[in-house]
């Protein structure tokens, strides 16, 4: 009995623990969008490659939300199981585009709505009915599932994926195609789970009374996890600066969270022994997903961006307006430029 009441007690926590994640991250999400606009205004727009956001304290704030809320995030998996604690990510979704509604007057049609919550529901099915896991019991156990030919392969896969994104379509779809940028954050960001998991084991292990701060696979995994997260940020902001907020949270966090139920599966070979109605589930999960990602695309309001050979320069230095907004003063002629 008194068994029983830990766990319900150890369940709360982890439920407290992922809403608390979820706020977080939804509004650093907001933060990190306007830091990026007044950063934009003072040099180059993170999303053509500048990095004056770096000297924007609201991006910081917003940096450190999302860090606070991974935080809670991982330590909420301590707590209570993966199927309860995952599908909590969606609160974040909401939380970003009713911040972005009224603090960066950015609007979703009625059907984009509709996309919104098909992406929630498609998530959380396919959460609810991914296999448990089996949880490894020290690092050299884990470093002998990441090692394996099926995970090896997997890696191999993203690596090249991420690769051509990065080399082909980022110079030629980056600024309009919101999938690009995401696609890179959500493959490396499955890296940055398995990693995060393994260095979680090794101190959870450790703080038992087994130090696995001693093997070199520990620090292997703290390496990858830093190179993941420093690509993850470097796409995101160039995401968040280019598409709205409202679009960009829920198909980050649908194609965040797809692959890295996948990536785990893989690692953990826990989709051996899944029954027929799991697996439909599944498959109707991901068909869900796909609907609402792509009532999403079809309807989403794209931030104008400017035409070759334009100067424009902003008469007002409200760092939060939109280009709307503003006096301008434009040239479109590119002979202006022939000196």
């Amino acid at each position: 009995m008194l068994e029983r009441k830990m766990m319900v007690s150890d369940n709360s926590k982890g439920v407290i623990l992922a809403v608390a994640s979820s706020v977080f991250i939804g509004a650093s999400f907001i933060l990190k969008k306007i830091g990026l606009k007044r950063a934009a205004l003072n040099g180059t727009r993170a999303g053509v490659g500048g990095y004056t956001y770096l000297l924007e304290p609201l991006w910081w704030a917003g940096m450190v939300m999302m860090i606070g809320g991974e935080v809670a995030n991982f330590v909420a998996y301590v707590y209570a199981p993966a199927v309860l604690v995952t599908p909590l990510g969606a609160l974040s979704i909401i939380v970003s585009a009713v911040l972005a509604h009224f603090m960066l007057k950015e609007q979703i049609q009625k059907i984009g709505i509709v996309g919104c919550v098909s992406c929630i529901v498609g998530s959380v099915v396919i959460v609810i009915h991914a296999p448990q896991e089996h949880t490894p019991a020290s690092v050299e156990e884990i470093w002998i599932l990441a090692t394996q030919p099926a995970f090896f392969i997997y890696v191999a896969a993203t690596l090249s994926t991420v690769l051509a994104l990065v080399l082909y379509f980022e110079p030629r779809h980056g600024q309009t195609n919101v999938l690009v940028y995401l696609g890179i954050c959500s493959l490396m960001g499955a890296l940055t789970v398995v990693s995060i998991k393994a260095i979680g084991i090794a101190i959870k292990v450790t703080l038992e009374g087994i130090n696995q701060l001693a093997y070199p696979e520990t620090w292997s995994f703290f390496t990858v996890a830093a190179i993941c997260v420093i690509t993850q940020l470097n796409y995101l902001n160039k995401a968040l600066d280019t598409f709205n907020a409202a679009i960009v949270s829920p198909v980050y966090y649908v194609m965040f969270t797809t692959l890295t139920i996948i990536a785990n599966a893989i690692m953990f070979k826990d989709w051996s022994g899944q029954d027929v109605s799991s697996i439909a589930s599944e498959i109707c999960g991901f068909i869900t997903v796909l609907s609402g990602t792509t009532i999403l695309h079809a309807t989403r309001e794209q931030e104008p961006a400017a035409a070759p050979g334009t100067v424009t320069w902003y008469a007002s230095r409200d760092a939060i307006k939109g280009v709307e907004d503003e006096h301008l003063i434009t040239v479109h002629n590119t002979d202006y430029y022939a000196h």
